[in-house]
């Protein structure tokens, strides 16, 4: 392969790729926001334009991808606003040279107000009822979340990347160490894990007049509840409990809010922490990184990093928040 994953991606690629399908671009193709994937709009001669989904070569196995394909399904014919591939001859995973990819159709919104009681007691609604889908299949190609392990793999992807100043590295090896011995005692035990979103952030929420959709499941994993509800929260930690009683007012009316998974919350927020800091190392070498995250690898970025995770050390040792029973 070139390079890096996507120097061979060209726009006539992405409309060779697209017209192999039966549909004909008008040669109007837009790149999205993406930096995992390559997502481009691609506008298509007499309809509308569809949204072409390059994954990552590498990233995913065929099986993996499939499954993230087949949640999507599951979920639309439950009547989840989710936005699924297109089927063409029986198939929602093409590729085209060295390339996986799919189409969709597009859809257009903005990200709902987190701060609109309405809103997340929407968010909930949808929440509980894409869980009960998530139910009834376990990933068997997808990852699995996990605690300690994960925060651990993260790190060492971290620490044999080269990117973290050599004077950081004792704090950082040291505050890893603390961290996940409190990360073992709160993800210790049974732990019921099913199909999830797994990156549910509010970039990832599309409200259009009433209707709100869920979007992306390139992250969809085997977990906890709560990965698909903690990153909802924002504020102080009055301001969470507030927030999580409405979420569990709507999530409820189909599901049982997952109260016992609250002591999870601050365990899933250091594991986004270290592994979006590993992302951007393993990532480093594909020329789209440095120019969208110019601030990674300085001084100041691992000054506020470390910063971050004793922030964290000191939320994990607090009492996990509660809510009353639903």
């Amino acid at each position: 392969m070139s390079e890096h994953p996507y120097s061979a991606l060209t726009q006539e690629m992405v409309m060779d790729a697209v017209e192999s399908l039966g549909y004909y671009s008008d040669a109007r193709v837009f790149p999205l926001n993406s930096y995992e994937n390559r997502v481009y709009q691609v506008g298509i001669e007499d309809g509308s334009p569809l949204i072409a989904k390059f994954y990552r070569p590498q990233r995913w196995t065929e099986d993996g991808i499939q499954e993230e394909h087949d949640f999507l399904h599951d979920a639309e014919e439950e009547g989840i606003p989710v936005i699924s591939p297109i089927t063409k001859d029986g198939s929602t995973l093409f590729r085209h040279k060295e390339f996986y990819f799919a189409l969709f159709q597009r859809r257009g919104g903005h990200a709902p107000e987190l701060s609109s009681d309405d809103d997340l007691e929407l968010i909930g609604r949808w929440l509980g009822r894409l869980h009960n889908t998530g139910s009834t299949r376990t990933f068997k190609h997808r990852p699995h979340i996990k605690g300690s392990d994960d925060i651990k793999a993260a790190a060492e992807t971290i620490l044999s990347s080269g990117l973290l100043p050599d004077d950081y590295r004792p704090a950082y090896e040291s505050l890893i160490r603390d961290i996940c011995a409190h990360t073992d005692q709160q993800y210790s035990g049974e732990l019921t894990t099913l199909r999830i979103h797994g990156d549910m952030h509010t970039g990832n929420l599309l409200l259009r007049d009433e209707d709100l959709y869920l979007v992306d499941f390139d992250d969809c994993a085997q977990g906890p509840a709560m990965q698909d509800i903690w990153m909802l929260l924002s504020g102080s930690r009055e301001e969470h409990r507030q927030q999580l009683m409405v979420i569990a007012e709507g999530y409820s009316m189909f599901r049982p809010f997952p109260a016992d998974e609250l002591k999870l919350i601050e365990t899933l927020c250091t594991r986004r922490i270290v592994r979006h800091a590993a992302w951007l190392s393993q990532r480093w070498s594909d020329p789209a990184f440095p120019q969208a995250f110019p601030w990674f690898a300085s001084h100041r970025y691992w000054s506020e990093h470390l910063l971050a995770l004793r922030e964290q050390l000191a939320a994990l040792q607090e009492e996990p928040l509660s809510l009353p029973v639903f």
